[in-house]
């Protein structure tokens, strides 16, 4: 452990890029309105902004406001109007937005932490969903009050070591305990793409290709992109494989074990077919599996294979949860590998066929202790580092991953959020992404910069570190390695009497039931 403070990076308020944002509340301004500016004078929270120089009002920005929860105080606008001009409401489109894993308040507070990179002052849930299963029935028991420890943000380290096999490779440490997911040159906006590699670099974290081939767009921030050979093997190259830090080998998907990765033919652009060196506007369907590698030993000689192509180069294994997903592991462990990448049936592609998704795969939440405990009893536990995806949706989703037994994570899906995704899931469509973020037309999908995207994904992981440090300081912990493994710091809500059960804040589905 170590009391030297972290150097984090900034945060930036990086507003919507849309005129009409969407919030929990809508606060409306009729005509009786005089432009006298009490409103704008009053609210704390930024909600009627005026033009600089000029007498009238803007459009509220009805997301950053409180709602109901403001009207005790002597500064709630509606009350204090002497024209009577304002009024106020929950926003209906809240029935509508999201669905049970991701709802309506999860997705507006990703927004609002990606625009300012703090947590929401509104009053969202942003850490639990409607599911009724999953991460949203396991809560952190309550924290002594006396192993609280009163230190900074800048004190506790979050950061995770993808190397611990002491084999002369680069130890690798990352910032955050999480890095991006593959999404591939085809399946997101170049602009994402580029985004989501910046912010890496910002982070001191990773992000990865893919299977679409490598950009070359990304060689500047080559020292924070991991590159992803799957089994079509688009795009893979000895070039691609040298610039890697890490390269992960994609076995298996958590949202469709057993098959391959697809890109429809909407999406197969000029400039995508040439860098999967295929045909315009033709369909694309990887194998499954490898078709060279059927044994551990198969899988051994591709591990050697790419080592020798890339001497600094970290092997990593990406692959979904079957029943034996803990042999697996094991296997990839003497295989030579890293990192071993689990990928539950919650996460995955919007181009997954509907029959595989959620139909198939372990929940990461059984898969992360069966695969912990079994590395343990192994004997290999400290000297591989597990890293868990698949339906980890935000910060204490993060911090329950790792008290099951994950090193890390990695976010896919909270990412795009960030970058407001309504979750309308149209991703596999060329223009069916209305806010071209999963899209490769030449038009939609540049309505996005780089340097959006990067801002948006850096607020958001800073908000999220907030959250980790607010949790480890209750535990008494310095550093976020300290709680891999911890689930005796958990609770089910399952295996708890109703009694007992009460003590936990409910998931909005419980809350009629509690």
């Amino acid at each position: 452990m170590t009391d030297k403070k972290t150097t984090l990076p900034l945060t930036a308020e990086t507003p919507s890029r849309f005129r009409n944002t969407i919030g929990k509340y809508i606060i409306r301004r009729n005509s009786r309105c005089t432009s006298c500016g009490l409103c704008a004078k009053l609210c704390p929270y930024g909600v009627h902004p005026r033009y600089d120089n000029y007498a009238k009002p803007m459009r509220p920005q009805t997301h950053k406001c409180v709602g109901f929860a403001c009207k005790d105080n002597d500064y709630y606008c509606v009350d204090r109007c002497p024209e009577k001009a304002l009024s106020l409401r929950l926003n209906p489109i809240m029935e509508t937005l999201g669905d049970y894993r991701w709802t309506t308040e999860m997705i507006l507070g990703h927004w609002a932490m990606a625009e300012s990179g703090e947590l929401p002052v509104v009053d969202l849930e942003y850490s639990l969903g409607n599911s009724g299963g999953g991460f949203d029935k396991i809560r952190f028991k309550k924290a002594p009050k006396k192993d609280r420890l009163d230190i900074s943000d800048e004190e506790i380290d979050t950061s995770i070591i993808l190397n611990k096999r002491g084999d002369g490779r680069p130890e690798k440490k990352i910032s955050i305990p999480c890095y991006g997911g593959g999404m591939s040159y085809g399946s997101t906006a170049l602009p994402v793409i580029i985004g989501r590699a910046r912010a890496a670099k910002r982070l001191n974290t990773l992000t990865c290709t893919g299977e679409g081939g490598y950009p070359e767009e990304l060689v500047p921030y080559k020292d924070h992109v991991i590159t992803q050979m799957a089994t079509g093997l688009f795009g893979v190259r000895e070039e691609t494989i040298q610039h890697a830090p890490v390269l992960e080998f994609k076995y298996a998907q958590g949202a469709k074990p057993g098959l391959g990765g697809h890109l429809l033919g909407d999406k197969v652009t000029p400039e995508v077919a040439a860098m999967r060196e295929t045909v315009v506007g033709n369909a694309l369907f990887s194998p499954f599996p490898f078709h060279s590698v059927y044994s551990v030993e198969d899988h051994k000689k591709h591990v050697d294979w790419v080592k020798q192509v890339n001497p600094r180069l970290l092997a990593s294994v990406k692959v979904s949860t079957p029943t034996d997903v803990d042999m697996v592991a094991v296997g990839s462990y003497y295989a030579g590998a890293h990192i071993v990448h689990i990928d539950g049936s919650y996460g995955g592609t919007g181009a997954a066929p509907d029959i595989a998704k959620k139909n198939i795969a372990m929940p990461i939440e059984y898969a992360i202790p069966k695969v912990h405990r079994f590395l343990l009893d192994e004997g290999v536990r400290d000297n591989i580092t597990l890293i868990a995806s698949g339906g980890i949706r935000n910060a204490m989703d993060v911090a329950k991953a790792i008290a099951l037994g994950a090193d890390g994570v990695v976010i896919g899906t909270a990412e795009m959020v960030a970058m407001e995704c309504v979750r309308c899931g149209n991703c596999e469509s060329g223009r069916g992404c209305a806010r071209g973020i999963a899209s490769t037309d030449s038009e939609l999908g540049y309505i996005i910069t780089q340097e959006w995207t990067e801002q948006r994904i850096v607020n958001m992981y800073m908000a999220w570190r907030k959250q980790w440090c607010n949790l480890l300081r209750s535990f008494g912990m310095r550093s976020i390695r300290e709680l891999v493994g911890r689930s005796d710091l958990l609770v089910h809500l399952d295996y708890l009497e109703e009694k007992e059960r009460s003590r936990y804040q409910p998931a909005p589905s419980e809350a009629l039931i509690l």
